[in-house]
């Protein structure tokens, strides 16, 4: 969870129902912030690999909807992807009329999404492997993806993990104050998983995501890349929507989306031979 002025970020894994949060933060945000009008939401997630598993309301995209729909009256929602493969589901807000929304302050948000990750470094977040949050964390590369973080990692029992970090640099030549990047890790070889997402602010993501795959080498992942026109990132969409490849890892599909106030670019990858 990371809160900013302005912006409250709820990140979930497993069976965890984070919808039915909505109705008392929005009450919790007026009575303490002051704030009684929401300026924009983004709800995603990958496809489920098991849907039955989820509890009410995540049992499928459509309850979703509904739950969000009941909340926000300009509400959007969109499938990317294959229906019958890999998808990722997104729920925004599209005013009708009105001005832009969210262009004013620079914005960004990287996320990968990766499966069918290599067992050899799944086996570093497991209890057997490490004693440690901190030893998985050195071991694996976790503290290299972005440095000049200040990382709160969690090494579960007896295997998953789970980090958020915050930048710690006010000036520093690397990155700016208040980036944040988070990473949840299911090990086990049976459904193996990994997400990372980071609003770390750069002209071109190519190098991270690369650092990325390399660290957990996935079988294939989902890229997911949002932009404001008055970010630094604003080209990165169209950047990593002409991106065919990223080493041995081709991609399968790829969507460009133009909203509002965010370019988006959804793509597949998966590793060569696939």
């Amino acid at each position: 969870m990371f809160v900013s002025q302005r912006r409250f970020i709820l990140k979930t894994c497993g069976t965890t129902t984070p919808l039915q949060c909505l109705e008392p933060l929005l009450l919790l945000v007026t009575k303490y912030a002051g704030f009684d009008a929401v300026e924009d939401v983004y709800y995603s997630r990958k496809n489920y690999k098991r849907p039955e598993l989820q509890q009410s309301p995540h049992c499928n995209f459509e309850q979703e909807v509904a739950v969000l729909d009941s909340f926000f009256k300009d509400g959007a929602a969109y499938c990317l992807g294959s229906v019958n493969r890999d998808c990722w589901y997104l729920y925004t807000l599209h005013p009708l009329r009105g001005p832009r929304r969210g262009t004013t302050e620079p914005d960004q948000t990287l996320e990968i999404m990766m499966t069918d990750l290599d067992p050899e470094i799944m086996s570093i977040f497991t209890r057997e492997e490490c004693s440690s949050a901190a030893e998985a964390t050195l071991r694996s590369g976790i503290d290299k993806l972005l440095p000049d973080m200040i990382i709160d990692d969690y090494l579960f029992e007896p295997c998953g993990y789970s980090m958020n970090g915050i930048s710690k640099t006010e000036e520093g030549p690397k990155l700016a104050s208040g980036c944040y990047m988070t990473i949840h890790i299911t090990p086990e070889p049976e459904f193996s998983y990994v997400s990372f997402e980071s609003n770390v602010p750069l002209e071109s993501y190519k190098e991270v995501i690369m650092r990325v795959v390399k660290t957990f080498r996935p079988g294939k992942f989902v890229l997911a890349v949002f932009a404001n026109k008055t970010s630094v990132a604003a080209k990165a969409p169209r950047e990593l929507e002409k991106e065919a490849s990223f080493g041995d890892w081709l991609r399968h599909d790829v969507h460009y989306c133009r909203f509002k106030s965010y370019d988006l670019t959804y793509a597949l990858y998966s590793k060569f031979p696939s």
